[in-house]
């Protein structure tokens, strides 16, 4: 493609609409819309693509940053003066129309945000949207667009001084940077040490220099460079690090992660991978994603039946948290693996996709955290997005049929599948809503991040249609038995005492009241019978060198000890503990003793031998069925006179058999493993 054409189709297809764009005004995708965004018709889900960049395109606005700012340029800025950047928020308005506004508070004197209106995170982000439709389509208007992003991600780079190759997060409308934003956010100024937004820089970077090597050498060229410095940034600040380990409450982690962060360096591994996938070679971008997919995959913890349940842990200063936003590890794993050539990486992805996934979607989906106990309930495109990415990375790795199988329950999310029962993205406009709360409400602001990771999924749906047609059919939750969560406080029979401990602990968050029982107290909860066994955990907290012993009925013995502090930011911990002995199905009563020590309880964790969870919509059902049982386990799937294929996967994601059956058929699932029932 000419360079030259398509820098001039740039300006007569995206610069003309851009400028006509102005705060407060209509989405065009809103605009068409008659009412608010919902539902597309199923026959156009299923005729057109399902990517819709409109309401993206919405949020891109125009900014000229004031000449000669110190330590900050970009690309042909003397050229090219004019950059193009995504508003932060798009807050809803009458009629399915937006409002873009900024971050923090707004100063009507001087037209700035306590933030800003454009972040580094949405600029990296949005790029990458664009460059991965560029590369599914070959759209040059998404070529421009991306290219402009990219010009001004670059902008907000520092390329002098101490701080060089770090970041600027936030700038204001009239193109003025601000490295310190209130409320104040770390680092501070946003340029001063290694970040979120650094890690996504290097993923837009990377990304971008493979999209544009051969159809814009010279500025995939400046791109490559600009990899470089920020690479630079990496190495001084967080790399020089490599081959430390430290613990975390006991847990032994690598010191060398971005901000301590498995999900912060996943995000840049992606875009490393894609640089060192492209080629030439390029020995820097080759030796970061290595160091980096190292010290991620030793983030890989528990297993089926032990917390996190082969989950790979976001941050390495807690043991006690995982989060759906940003947990893109699997995905980077895979990406890594393949760039790399290194098969090890993709043994700790698998994990995470094939046995942490299952236990995720049976409990309720990507809520925002667990910590450890299912806490924060709120659930986001983000966090969606990054289950979807990791579990289609992980199966084109593989090739499990049963990992794309699960991502077309995840994926569904976005169609109905969800505790509103409503769709969150609409593929007529583009919108993606901005979240879900636990109580099913939903926020309709539609801001950058829920367009972007909105966005990438849908790009990669359309990129497995078999998986599209999957998740774009299935509309309603008609069954769901998983993890579920009994409070401590809710005993219906206990001689301790009940206290409300500050929520959050500087690494985990308590579920609600605490119950400390003394040595000889007791207490017991009713947790209703089932249709399987259970496995128990009690979340207990435990202080550096306190230790407790108590005696479950069933469970047997359960003995406590807490562990050093490290580098954790509290000390004391929160876990949970698996008992020996499972609940039997008919039996609804669970009861400790304590024997030694104080023992401090914030919740009992129930886990189904068999987890369920069923789905349907026009005409389709899907069935999950996950074990965590001791051995092989005869599991019950389909329906009455529904004809079903059903598929049964170990705990790797291979396949094990395929069976078509009409009605419910008896199958058996090996330990760890999960089955699929798709009609």
């Amino acid at each position: 493609m000419n360079t030259h054409a398509r820098r001039g189709a740039r300006w007569a297809v995206a610069g003309a609409a851009v400028v006509a764009l102005t705060v407060g005004l209509v989405s065009p995708a809103a605009a068409s819309a008659p009412a608010p965004a919902g539902a597309a018709p199923a026959a156009s889900v299923n005729s057109a693509p399902l990517t819709n960049l409109s309401h993206l395109d919405f949020l891109l606005d125009q900014a000229t940053p004031p000449a000669g700012v110190e330590g900050h340029t970009t690309y042909r800025l003397a050229e090219e003066p004019t950059l193009t950047l995504p508003w932060t928020y798009a807050d809803a308005r009458g009629g399915g129309t937006f409002e873009r506004v900024g971050g923090g508070p707004l100063d009507p004197e001087t037209g700035y945000w306590g933030q800003g209106a454009y972040n580094a995170d949405d600029i990296s982000r949005a790029a990458v949207v664009y460059l991965r439709h560029f590369a599914q389509t070959g759209e040059e208007a998404s070529a421009d667009k991306a290219y402009e992003l990219l010009r001004g991600l670059t902008y907000m780079q520092t390329v002098s001084g101490p701080n060089a190759g770090n970041v600027v997060l936030w700038m204001q409308p009239d193109g003025a940077l601000n490295p310190s934003a209130e409320p104040v956010e770390l680092p501070d100024p946003s340029d001063s040490g290694a970040s979120y937004w650094l890690a996504r820089t290097i993923w837009a970077l990377g990304e971008g220099y493979a999209a544009f090597a051969d159809v814009d050498p010279a500025f995939a060229a400046f791109l490559d460079e600009r990899l470089d410095l920020a690479l630079a940034a990496l190495d001084r600040q967080v790399l020089s690090r490599y081959g430390e380990w430290t613990e975390s409450d006991g847990l032994r982690v690598p010191a060398w992660l971005i901000v301590d962060g498995a999900d912060a360096s996943a995000e840049a591994v992606l875009g490393l991978a894609a640089r060192v996938a492209a080629g030439p070679d390029a020995p820097e971008a080759r030796d970061a994603l290595a160091k980096l997919a190292e010290g991620i995959a030793a983030m890989s913890a528990g297993d089926e039946k032990s917390w996190p349940y082969g989950a790979v842990l976001p941050w390495a200063q807690s043991r006690s948290m995982w989060h759906a936003w940003a947990s893109q590890m699997p995905a980077a794993l895979a990406a890594a693996s393949e760039a790399l050539g290194d098969p090890s990486l993709i043994e700790p992805a698998v994990g995470d996709a094939a046995v942490f996934t299952p236990t995720l979607l049976t409990a309720g989906g990507a809520d925002n955290g667990w910590f450890p106990s299912p806490t924060d309930r709120v659930q986001i495109a983000y966090g969606v997005d990054s289950r979807v990415q990791s579990l289609l990375a992980v199966s084109d790795a593989t090739g499990s049929a049963g990992l794309e199988g699960l991502a077309g329950l995840q994926a569904a999310w976005y169609f109905g599948v969800n505790r509103a029962g409503e769709p969150m993205y609409d593929p007529a406009t583009g919108v993606t809503y901005d979240g879900l709360q636990p109580d099913g409400s939903i926020n309709r602001n539609s801001g950058a991040e829920s367009a972007i990771h909105g966005l990438l999924t849908m790009l990669a749906l359309d990129a497995h249609p078999d998986v599209a047609a999957r998740a774009t059919t299935l509309t309603t939750v008609t069954a769901q038995d998983g993890l579920r969560v009994v409070e401590a406080e809710d005993a219906v029979a206990t001689d301790g005492t009940v206290t409300t401990p500050e929520s959050w602990t500087g690494e985990s968050s308590w579920s609600g009241d605490a119950l400390t029982l003394a040595p000889g107290q007791e207490a017991t909860w009713d947790v209703g019978a089932a249709d399987t066994r259970r496995w128990l955990e009690p979340v207990v907290w435990s202080d550096p060198g306190e230790s407790s012993r108590s005696t479950w009925r069933p469970g047997g013995q359960l003995q406590v000890s807490g562990p050093a502090q490290g580098i954790s930011p509290s000390p004391g911990v929160l876990l949970p503990y698996a008992l020996t002995a499972p609940l039997s199905a008919n039996r609804d009563e669970v009861s400790v003793k304590a024997l030694s020590g104080e023992l401090m309880l914030d919740a009992i964790l129930v886990r189904p031998w068999l987890s369920r969870l069923v789905l349907e919509g026009d005409g389709a059902r899907t069935e999950l069925v996950q074990s965590t049982a001791t051995g092989v386990q005869r599991a019950m799937l389909g329906a009455d006179g529904v004809d079903s294929t059903i598929r049964v996967f170990d705990e790797s994601g291979e396949l094990v058999r395929t069976t078509s059956v009409t009605g419910e058929a008896s199958v058996v699932v090996p330990s760890g493993g999960f089955a699929l029932a798709e009609g």
